[in-house]
C-alpha cells in the first residue's frame, strides 16, 4: 500500500520524477501529477481508469502563475478568483500550449483552481509546475474525503498519499466558464450559485452531458456506490425490499421502519455545509453495510443543496 504521511519534500521529489500521488484539498482528495508532463498525465488516467475524453483540473497556488498556462483571464473570471480563491471554485479559461490536449481532452480551455488546503498550497508553492488532479478514486466511484479512502482504493497503484485530514467541504468544486458576457456554471459544487451571482450577476446553470464533457465531472453517471442507490419515493423501495436490507441517506431525520444503524443523517440541524462535508463519507459507509440497496433523500434546491442533489442524482444513475 502507499505511504501515508505529511512529508512535502518527499512528495515534491516524487512529482518531479513523474510520479502521481494523493493530495488533500478542502473539497475531496486528488490524484496529482505534473500538468506539464504528458507521461505523468497519462499515468493519472491509467491509475484512475478514467476515460481520456474527461478533462482534468489544473491546480496552482497563486494567480500570478496562471499566465504561464492561460492565454486570457476575463474580467469576470478575475472577480470570481479574487473573491473565492483559494477555495472550491474552478474557472474554465483559454489555455496556452504549456497545457497539452491530454489534460483538456482536446478542448481549448483548461480548468483551473487554487485549492484551500495549507499542505497542498505549500506543496504547490514549492513546485515549478502546476498539478493536474482529478479526485483520487477509481473512475465513477464515490470521491474520497480522507487519506484512508485513497489508500483503500488506489494505495497499491501510487507511492505516497499526503495526509491532510478530513476534507472540510466534502464535495467537488463548482466549475464556471464564460461565453461572451454570459457566465455559465458547468458543474455545481462547493461554491453556491447564489454566492457567484452576488459577484457577477445572473448565471446560466448548464445541464450535464453524458459524453464529450466540456468540463471535468460532467458525465451523467458518476460518484456511484457499488450498491444500487435510489431516489424514488421511499414507499416504492420499501415495497420491494425488507427493511433490514435498505440503507438510507437523509438530510435531517431518520426514515421510519429502517434500522437506525443502517441510516446516515447528513445534518440534523439542516446545515448545508455540514451535509456536503458528510455526503461522500456517509455514502461510502452505507455502501459497506450489509444492505442490498440505498435510499437517498434529495435536499431543498438551494445553497449547497443543489450541488449535493447533483451528486446524489448522478450516483443513482444506472446505464
Amino acid at each position: 500500500m502507499a505511504i501515508i504521511g505529511t512529508d512535502i519534500v518527499c512528495v515534491k521529489t516524487l512529482l518531479e520524477k513523474g510520479e502521481v500521488v494523493g493530495i488533500p484539498t478542502e473539497t475531496v482528495y486528488g490524484l496529482a501529477g505534473n500538468a506539464f508532463d504528458d507521461d505523468a498525465v497519462l499515468k493519472i488516467f491509467k491509475v484512475k481508469n478514467r476515460p481520456q475524453f474527461d478533462p482534468l483540473i489544473v491546480h496552482t497556488d497563486s494567480i500570478t502563475k496562471i499566465p504561464s498556462f492561460v492565454s486570457y483571464f476575463p474580467a469576470k473570471a478575475q472577480q470570481l478568483a479574487q473573491r473565492f480563491w483559494p477555495g472550491p471554485l474552478t474557472l474554465l479559461l483559454p489555455k496556452t500550449d504549456a497545457i497539452s490536449d491530454l489534460v483538456t481532452s482536446g478542448l481549448s480551455s483548461v480548468a483551473v483552481r487554487i485549492p484551500n488546503h495549507p499542505l497542498t498550497l505549500e506543496l504547490l508553492a514549492s513546485l515549478p509546475f502546476p498539478l493536474a488532479a482529478p479526485s483520487a478514486n477509481p473512475f465513477g466511484y464515490i470521491s474520497p474525503t480522507s487519506a484512508l479512502h485513497v489508500d483503500k482504493q488506489l494505495g497499491k497503484k501510487i507511492p505516497y498519499i499526503l495526509d491532510g485530514g478530513a476534507s472540510q467541504i466534502g464535495i467537488e468544486s463548482t466549475i464556471v466558464g464564460f461565453e461572451g458576457e454570459t457566465t455559465i456554471v458547468y458543474r455545481l459544487g462547493g461554491t453556491a450559485v447564489e454566492a457567484i451571482e452576488e459577484v457577477v450577476g445572473p448565471v446560466e446553470v448548464l445541464a450535464h452531458s453524458t459524453s464529450n464533457p466540456q468540463a471535468p465531472g460532467m458525465l451523467k453517471s458518476h460518484y456511484s456506490p457499488r450498491k444500487p442507490l435510489f431516489i424514488e419515493h421511499f414507499d416504492k423501495i420499501s415495497a420491494q425490499y425488507p427493511p433490514e436490507s435498505i440503507g438510507a441517506l437523509t438530510f435531517q431525520t431518520f426514515v421510519s421502519n429502517i434500522p437506525t444503524e443502517n441510516q446516515r443523517i447528513l445534518s440534523v440541524s439542516g446545515d448545508y455545509s455540514e451535509a456536503a462535508k458528510h455526503l461522500f463519507a456517509y455514502m461510502r459507509q452505507l455502501d459497506n453495510l450489509p444492505v442490498e440497496v440505498i435510499y437517498a433523500e434529495l435536499l431543498p434546491e438551494k445553497n449547497l443543496g443543489r450541488a449535493i442533489n447533483d451528486r446524489i442524482r448522478r450516483a443513482s444513475v444506472r446505464e
